[in-house]
């Protein structure tokens, strides 16, 4: 649900509107040293790192193209590193020359958005992400492409002879490749290149929004009748489309890494928004119709992408909220098998997720606004507890904020957009300065709560029947059971553990997004139950076996 950079020539034009209005870049200070190694360390850790888990850095898809004298510019980007937050800064990609603005004239007109950031970036050797478009949609948008002979064209070629403006997973994938090949070396990617030679680490992500045959649909494509014919089952369907989708992400992937200087080439990965298993997973009859699960694979996006940014969402299309049944917190219980499928398949890939409150420009679809007919209260306070319950849920790598083009969105002032984005900080930067919350992070192990299931129970393939896909802890609050999808929960809560039987401690989070609460009684499966109190931006408690001590954890 983000309509990025859809034309190519968008980026250029934008970033030539803005490339006077710079922040300063400070000084190298010890702390910005300290920062950026922090944050390069964790970026560049691997999955299986001795340590545990590695750390989360906080990242936005606000690249600053819109408005540069607002906005999240690259070089505010990493003044708020300066400043001590542990943030991997982004740019915009820089698109390939196919509207007016080419060559030295792309160069010049990026110059003042791209040059001294990827420099002093290139000073701290910090991390950085290119934020793109979906690249493979240049082989529809473009006639050099979509006007290929039937043999050669990468789009869905119907029956009756009809390209379609629609990807195909059994096209040729040629052309794949030398589409991601030429998104590195333009002549403005290549300069970026120069300015920051050598870096630590880059992702590239992606939008990840082309338009592409749904599996659904196969039959209307004329290579799958040719080479599968007709009738085949849905599981057969899924299997060949995705595995169809596998190759042709890789190859246009496989393209751009060869194409990039050799400094950059091993140091990138390559990330897509979305790319992941749904969190709807048995939430509905009709959920498999919108994944490309099979019974073994409950998503092929491990083999595509390095690395998956899936929605975090409440927002008033989908219907999610973040005080019911009905919400990012309760869905994304269904990430934590997933997660641990998707390292089966990729040992190596990165997950993370983009979080959104669902605020846009208009108060009919503004959800914050809805809240507050409902008679609720929406503050940055209680975006940041949905925030941790998410990244303590989840432990992503990397937490990345969305927002629209206005109304606290991407041509909001910058003074309009700290409210809500450095709450988010301070949630990751609390890791890093709280020993605790450091090793609970890198060690604990997530608490299934076994008392119930999931609420979401339909179409569950038998495969994945037996894993735990509930977290939530009881409390007396809760309503009767059972739950609905529009049932509240009063209060979202979760436990890490750590350490052997009769001497184990166990972090639990909880927060209330609707009010403070008194005196909740929490249970903690194998422990019991413990009462405290549960603040709208949350809190985090420490159970010690042993003594039987729970103490709030001092964490600001």
């Amino acid at each position: 649900m983000k309509n990025l950079f859809l034309l190519a020539g968008a980026l250029s034009i934008s970033i030539a509107s803005g490339c006077n209005a710079q922040t300063p870049i400070k000084q190298t200070s010890t702390s910005a040293v300290q920062t950026a190694t922090e944050i390069r360390n964790a970026m560049t850790a691997a999955n299986n790192d001795p340590a545990g888990r590695p750390l989360p850095v906080l990242a936005s898809w606000n690249a600053g193209t819109y408005t540069h004298e607002n906005g999240f510019n690259p070089a505010y980007q990493i003044g708020l590193v300066e400043k001590g937050h542990h943030l991997i800064p982004g740019f915009a990609f820089p698109n390939i020359p196919i509207d007016a603005i080419s060559g030295e004239t792309a160069i010049e007109k990026g110059r003042a958005y791209y040059e001294a950031p990827l420099k002093r970036a290139a000073e701290l050797n910090l991390p950085i992400t290119l934020i793109g478009t979906q690249w493979e949609q240049v082989l529809y948008l473009d006639k050099q492409y979509f006007d290929l002979p039937a043999e050669k064209n990468p789009n869905v070629i119907t029956p009756d002879g009809k390209v379609l403006k629609k990807l195909s997973p059994f096209g040729p994938v040629e052309s794949w490749r030398e589409v991601g090949a030429k998104w590195v070396t333009s002549p403005l990617m290549k300069q970026v290149q120069q300015w920051y030679p050598n870096p630590s680490h880059v992702v590239l992500l992606s939008n990840n929004e082309a338009g592409k045959l749904g599996w659904q649909d196969v039959e209307t494509d004329a290579r799958y009748l040719a080479k599968y014919g007709t009738g085949r089952d849905n599981e057969f369907k899924r299997q060949v489309v995705s595995d169809g989708w596998i190759e042709r992400y890789r190859a246009l992937q496989d393209g751009m890494r060869e194409a990039l200087s050799p400094q950059w080439r091993d140091k990138v990965v390559f990330v897509g928004y979305s790319a992941f298993g749904g969190s709807a997973f048995a939430r509905w009859p009709g959920w498999i119709n919108y994944s490309i699960a099979t019974s073994s694979r409950i998503a092929p996006d491990p083999l595509m992408w390095d690395g998956g940014t899936p929605p975090y969402y409440t927002a008033s299309y989908n219907g999610l909220t973040d005080f019911r049944v009905m919400s990012p917190q309760i869905e994304a219980m269904n990430w934590i098998f997933m997660q641990k499928q998707a390292l089966q398949l990729n040992p190596d890939f990165r997950f993370g997720f983009s979080i959104w409150d669902g605020s846009t420009d208009k108060k009919e679809t503004d959800l914050p606004t809805i809240y507050e007919g409902l008679g609720q209260k929406y503050s940055p306070a209680r975006y940041s507890g949905y925030s941790q319950f998410g990244m303590w849920l989840l432990r992503p790598r990397v937490l990345r904020e969305y927002r629209g083009y206005t109304s606290r969105g991407w041509s909001a002032t910058t003074a309009e957009l700290e409210p809500w984005f450095l709450p988010l900080a301070a949630d990751v930067d609390r890791i890093y300065r709280n020993e605790t919350l450091k090793q609970f992070w890198r060690k604990g192990e997530l608490v299934p709560n076994r008392a119930h299931p999931h609420p979401y129970q339909v179409a569950v393939p038998e495969a994945f029947e037996n894993e735990d896909r509930w977290f939530l802890l009881d409390t007396n609050l809760d309503a009767p059971r059972p739950w609905t999808l529009k049932t509240e929960v009063p209060v979202y809560s979760l436990a890490l553990v750590e350490g052997e039987a009769g001497n184990r401690r166990w972090l639990v989070h909880t927060y209330s997004p609707l009010q403070e609460r008194k005196d909740v009684e929490i249970t903690v499966p194998d422990y019991g139950k413990i009462k405290v109190d549960v603040p709208v931006e949350g809190a985090f408690y420490v159970i010690d076996e042993k003594s039987k001590q729970v103490k709030k954890l001092a964490t600001d």
